[in-house]
Order: structure tokens, then C-alpha cells, then sequence
């Protein structure tokens, strides 16, 4: 695991997904995405689901940090929610788990470190905590998350006034906690995935202003 975490370091990690009412939502056009960001420096992809997730696996040979998106009823938490989804993702091929690590309440009321420990002993795969605030992710370090991502700072609740990238929280993670940080959300420029490492991150998720199409048109449309 430790090997694997390590080969991300100063790397760039681009998130390949497209909303489910897109033509782009497709495993194909998925995996292409993936295939063209690793072929031009991409060192990691975050890919969603597990059809897509297996897709992407059989193009590409770098790591992949998997999730699977669920909207279930009674909680917003919404990232990989539960051990079985966790299980799904790993068996499409994934490196890496990423999981929500907010301090909400999970369906089934599973809790993060049992999930995180199940995921360790019975997967045998490393896990990304995503995060919103610096109270989370210290209580995913303490659950064993390998990874603290940046990822879900002002997708809350408790940061929903607040605008991604969290550069507040990846300093104070940065200086607070051991361990392997990933600074996503909101990076919309080289320069600012450069910033981020500039402060500290060990590597930078970039989606939207790589892969997002749809957001990119309509932006530009309703600027014109």
C-alpha cells in the first residue's frame, strides 16, 4: 500500500466522470477520457461506479481511485457509503477506495473505522477519506484512512457558504496531521493545482476543468 501511495506523490490525478444525464456518462467515453489524461502525464484517474470503473481498468495500468456515487434515503452521504459498495468498487478493479469520511451519519449506520478496517483486512486496498472539514479529517487518520482528500469542502452542510478549493483546510491538514494529502475541489487552473502543492498537498485532483464538458458550456454559454 505504502508503495502505491507513494507513486502519487507530486503527481497530478485527474477525476474522469460526467453527470448521469450526459451522452458522456458512458463507460467508453469514460475510459477514452482516462486513457488521453494518462497518456499525456496523468498519473492517477478518479473514475465513479464500477462499470466505469472496470472499463477504465482494462485502458489504463496507473492507479485508480475508485468511488461509487449513491443517493440513499436518510443520509447525505453519498461516496461509497457503504462496505458493499467499497466491495463493488474493488472488485471493478480499483487501487484505491474513496470513501466519505465526513463526520455524517451513514446508511445502515455502518461506522467510518469499521469501514475503513474492513476495507484494509478483507480488500486489502489503501482508502481516501474525503473530507470537508479539519475535525474529519483527523478522525479519519485516527480511523486509519491512508489518504485525507480535500474533496468535499463546501458540499456540506457545515461548509455549504464556503468555495472550494480549501486552501484553509489543506494548510491546516498540511500542518496538524501525518499523512498523505490530496487537494480536490474547485482547481480550476494549472496554476492552482501548482498552489496546492506549493502548500503542501502530495498530489492534486483535477475534474471539472479537465473533463467537464457539460459544466464548461454551459459556463461559457451563459457568459456570452
Amino acid at each position: 500500500m505504502n508503495n502505491l501511495i507513494a507513486s502519487l506523490n507530486k503527481s497530478l490525478i485527474v477525476s474522469c466522470q460526467a453527470p448521469t444525464d450526459s451522452p458522456l456518462h458512458d463507460a467508453y467515453i469514460i475510459a477514452a477520457m482516462a486513457q488521453a489524461a494518462v497518456n499525456n502525464g496523468a498519473i492517477g484517474v478518479r473514475i465513479d461506479t464500477p462499470n466505469h470503473i472496470k472499463s477504465v481498468r482494462e485502458k489504463v495500468q496507473v492507479p485508480i481511485i475508485g468511488l461509487w456515487k449513491q443517493i440513499i434515503t436518510g443520509s447525505d452521504v453519498y461516496i461509497t457509503p457503504q462496505f458493499h459498495h467499497a466491495v463493488a468498487v474493488a472488485q471493478a478493479g480499483a487501487d484505491i477506495i474513496a470513501i466519505d469520511a465526513t463526520t455524517r451519519n451513514r446508511p445502515g449506520d455502518e461506522k467510518l473505522i469499521d469501514i475503513i478496517k474492513r476495507i484494509h483486512q478483507e480488500l486489502g486496498k489503501p482508502v481516501m477519506a474525503d473530507v470537508d472539514t479539519f475535525a474529519a479529517a483527523k478522525l479519519a487518520v485516527d480511523a486509519g484512512a491512508d489518504i485525507v482528500g480535500t474533496t468535499l469542502f463546501g458540499y456540506t452542510a457545515e461548509t455549504k457558504t464556503l468555495a472550494p478549493p480549501g486552501w484553509e483546510l489543506l494548510t491546516q491538514i498540511v500542518e496538524n496531521l501525518d499523512t498523505f494529502i490530496i487537494c480536490e475541489g474547485g482547481i480550476s487552473s494549472p496554476e492552482m493545482a501548482k498552489k496546492a502543492l506549493n502548500l503542501g498537498a502530495n498530489a492534486v485532483v483535477v475534474g471539472g476543468a479537465i473533463t467537464g464538458i457539460d459544466l464548461l458550456v454551459k459556463a461559457y454559454k451563459s457568459a456570452l
